[in-house]
């Protein structure tokens, strides 16, 4: 494998951990949000990883074999607190109101998870430049 892969390969997987990231914010962003049924009221989203083998690339789409793509966006099925409040203009006609199924402390660990990840990522690109620079001064040797 070659350090110019090593840098796309960490790239891919900042660009992964970013849309991590954005998922959870936007999950948070949603956690008081109320409906008037569960099934329409806000759904944390998760991201679905896949890591792309050798010989499964797309070039052509900027796929890198030892990287991962976002096969899907999946709605979590965790259910809906409901509670009892007849005046809220959105309570159903029992007089119940759905929130969101995000859990802030989920979404929170999710964010430092990724981020962590995304630092790794840095860290293996920054090693890979290093090495390229070294490699590059030892030849002008």
């Amino acid at each position: 494998m070659s350090l110019e892969n090593i840098m796309s390969i960490s790239g891919v997987a900042m660009d992964a951990q970013t849309a991590r990231i954005n998922l959870a914010v936007s999950n948070i962003a949603n956690v008081d949000t109320v409906e008037s049924s569960a099934e329409t009221a806000y759904k944390a989203k998760r991201a679905v990883f896949k890591t792309i083998l050798e010989g499964q690339a797309n070039h052509s789409q900027g796929e890198i074999a030892g990287g991962v793509k976002i096969t899907e966006i999946i709605e979590d099925q965790e259910p809906h607190p409901s509670f009892y409040d007849p005046s809220h203009p959105l309570s159903n006609e029992d007089g119940y109101i759905f929130s969101s199924n995000v859990d802030v402390m989920t979404e929170m660990v999710d964010i430092q998870a990724a981020s962590r990840s995304y630092e790794s990522a840095v860290e293996a690109s920054n090693t890979a430049k290093r090495l390229m620079t070294r490699t590059i001064e030892m030849l002008q040797r």
